[in-house]
């Protein structure tokens, strides 16, 4: 299969750290090569830059410290990650701006890749289509065009810079924004969260699967998405021409956000992952994706962070035992 080698490797060392045990011995047994593969599929997480702003919760670190990001970027690629697709709202959000500034800068020093996930106006107050072409602006500025400091990192496809778009229903006039960005040096690759607008279909170039389940959201979170994720693999093999990113995702429980609306998604002691990226691999098998889409690596408001395990077998275990009388 086309890019096994390096969804082994993520495969092996997610498994190896949701156990907690050492990684030393398993990387030592595998090909020191298989990280880099030319022409395999490349494993992107999704990012969450905003610890730090006190708008979100705190959990044990910023997301503008560099300290910070060259430790999670080693972790990252310990665990046979390509790079990060970061969650960006350009002007709009300031801190996150400069969280990705310097997330691109140190990614840049340690030969990692960072792309933006450009999140659309959330409601109609007509400046959605400025806000993105105000953004792309920014974006090529600042990060993807010939002046960018650190442009080396930002991850790209056939030569083009990647731009995956996050929808927040917030009507932007996306014929607007391609005839933008296609006056660049390298006109971008659009990535949208499956399904476009139909009228705006032909503005973007492929579509990436978003954690969902299949039939709504369970109340006991049994619902992992398996006939959604079928459903978008086989809608892409009818849309050629189109770039397919995959979907993966441990689990989903926005308990800790404060926009949180009691949705859940089991983590079914790391099953709901490796259901996930089964569906993949067996897509993938039949019709090759350049890129598999991590949700995420460490949005903890959601429950979707892997960059501390993706079982939750282990903590239940640890707070029922907290909860235990003495002997």
């Amino acid at each position: 299969m086309k890019g096994s080698p390096t969804l082994v490797l993520f495969a092996l060392a997610i498994f190896v750290l949701a156990s907690g045990c050492s990684r030393t011995n398993v990387q030592q047994s595998l090909n020191p090569n298989v990280h880099e593969v030319d022409n395999s599929t490349k494993v992107l997480a999704d990012y969450q830059p905003w610890f730090g702003d006190r708008d979100h919760i705190n959990v044990g670190y910023n997301s503008d410290d560099p300290n910070v990001l060259r430790k999670q970027i080693e972790h990252a690629k310990d665990m046979g990650i390509y790079g990060f697709a970061v969650d960006w709202y350009a002007h709009r959000r300031p801190f996150l701006d400069h969280s990705y500034a310097v997330l691109q800068q140190v990614a840049s020093q340690n030969h990692f890749h960072v792309c933006l996930m450009y999140d659309e106006t959330q409601e109609d107050t007509g400046s959605a289509t400025e806000d993105a072409l105000d953004a792309m602006d920014e974006a090529y500025k600042n990060y993807i065009g010939p002046q960018a400091p650190g442009r080396d990192a930002y991850v790209l496809y056939e030569n083009r810079p990647v731009i995956f778009i996050f929808p927040k229903k917030g009507n932007t006039d996306w014929d607007r924004v391609r005839e933008a960005v296609n006056t660049w040096e390298t006109p971008p690759v659009l990535i949208y969260a499956d399904d476009p607008p139909s009228k705006y279909m032909k503005d973007f170039d492929g579509e990436y699967a978003w954690v969902h389940p299949s039939k709504g959201w369970s109340a006991d979170g049994s619902d992992w998405g398996k006939q959604y994720l079928e459903g978008f693999y086989k809608k892409m093999e009818d849309r050629s021409g189109k770039i397919t990113v995959g979907g993966v995702w441990p689990g989903f429980n926005d308990a800790k956000a404060s926009w949180g609306l009691n949705r859940h998604m089991n983590r079914r002691c790391g099953r709901t992952f490796e259901d996930t990226l089964q569906l993949f691999r067996q897509y993938d098998a039949a019709h090759p994706m350049p890129f598999i889409m991590l949700a995420t690596w460490n949005d903890y408001e959601e429950g979707t962070e892997i960059e501390d395990g993706i079982s939750d077998c282990n903590r239940q275990q640890q707070r029922a035992s907290a909860a235990s009388p003495g002997r």
